[in-house]
C-alpha cells in the first residue's frame, strides 16, 4: 500500500509556519518510504514540530500563569496500543517520552512521576522556554492585572489558540498511527491537562484509520472527538466527510482542527487557519 502522512501545526496556526508542517511531513515520509512503521513516522514528524520554537509544543511551549511549562503528548498505534504523558516538565521531546510509555504496560504517566520516568529512560533535563514564551506570559499576566482574564466558566472563549501539533500516518503494510503534542493554551492553571494525551479525545487509531485533533481541549474531551471521527470512518465514511462531521459538533467560536487517514483516503477540517501538510494531494471524498 502507498504510504501516506499528514501533519498539522495546530488550530490557529497560519501560513507563516507552513514550512514547519512540510518539514515534519518530509521527515516522516522518509521513514515510510524506507518501509518504516507508521508509528515511527509519526514520532519523527512530531519531533520536528516540537523542536520548532514557533510552535506550541516542546521548545516554545506556552508558560502557565505561574511561569512553568507543562506539556502533554501521546501516541496511538493501529493495534490500539498507546502511550502518553501529561503535565510533564523539563524534557525536550515529550513525544519520545510518550513512545517509551507505549512500551510499558501503562498508557499515561503524569506530573513529577512522568518526569522521573523520562529521566529513567535517558531523557536529560531540558528547558523548553524561549523569549517568545516569556513574552506571552508577561502579556497574559498584564491582562490578568487589568481584569481582562476570560472567566473559566466561559470555557476559553476569546482566548488565542495556537495549540496542539500532530500527525497521522499509514505505512506500506496498511497500518496506522497517530500522535499529538502540546504546550497548552494561554491562562492555564498549573496541573491543567487538555485533550492531547487523552485516548479518544485528542487522538485515536485502530485497524481502520487514525485521527489527530487540535483546539480547545476541554471542549474536545466532552465530545470524545477523535473517537467520534474514527467511528464514522469505521462505519465506512470517507475521512474527509468524517472530519467534517466532527467539526460540525462545535460552534464557530470554539477553535477546532482535525486530520484523519484511512485505507484509501485522508481528510482535514478546521474552522480556523491551520497549517498542515499531506503527502497526497487527493483526498477522495
Amino acid at each position: 500500500m502507498r504510504p501516506l502522512l499528514i501533519t498539522h501545526c495546530g488550530a490557529g496556526s497560519d501560513p507563516s509556519v507552513q514550512d514547519a508542517a512540510e518539514a515534519a511531513g518530509a521527515r516522516g515520509l522518509e521513514v515510510l518510504v524506507r518501509g518504516g512503521r507508521a508509528l515511527d513516522a509519526v514520532v519523527e514528524s512530531i519531533v520536528i514540530l516540537e523542536d520548532d520554537p514557533r510552535l506550541n509544543a516542546g521548545t516554545g511551549s506556552r508558560m502557565r500563569i505561574d511561569g512553568r511549562i507543562q506539556m502533554d503528548a501521546a501516541l496511538m498505534n493501529w493495534d490500539r496500543e498507546a502511550g502518553a504523558v501529561a503535565a510533564i516538565e523539563e524534557v525536550k521531546n515529550p513525544i519520545r517520552v510518550a513512545y517509551d510509555v507505549l512500551k510499558t504496560p501503562h498508557i499515561l504517566f503524569a506530573g513529577a512521576d512522568a518526569v522521573a520516568f523520562a529521566r529513567s529512560n535517558g531523557h536529560p533535563r531540558y528547558d523548553p522556554s524561549t523569549p517568545e514564551s516569556r513574552r506571552n506570559l508577561m502579556e497574559s499576566l498584564e491582562q490578568i492585572r487589568k481584569g481582562r482574564l476570560p472567566r473559566y466558566a466561559r470555557k476559553w472563549k476569546g482566548v488565542p489558540i495556537h495549540d496542539t501539533v500532530g500527525a497521522v500516518a499509514r505505512d506500506r503494510r496498511g497500518r496506522f498511527a497517530t500522535g499529538s503534542s502540546t504546550g497548552g493554551v494561554a491562562f492555564m492553571l498549573p496541573g491543567r491537562v487538555g485533550d492531547s494525551p487523552i485516548v479518544g479525545a485528542g487522538l485515536y487509531a485502530g485497524p481502520r484509520g487514525a485521527v489527530s485533533v487540535t483546539g480547545i481541549g476541554e471542549e474536545i474531551i466532552k465530545q470524545v472527538l477523535s473517537k467520534f471521527v474514527y467511528d464514522r470512518i469505521a462505519d465506512g465514511l470517507a475521512p474527509q466527510r468524517a472530519a467534517d462531521r466532527g467539526l460540525a459538533l462545535f460552534p464557530d467560536d470554539v477553535p477546532i482542527g482535525i486530520i484523519a487517514v484511512a485505507s484509501r483516503a485522508w481528510g482535514e477540517a478546521a474552522n480556523r487557519d491551520m497549517a498542515f501538510f499531506s503527502s497526497s494531494a487527493r483526498r477522495t471524498f
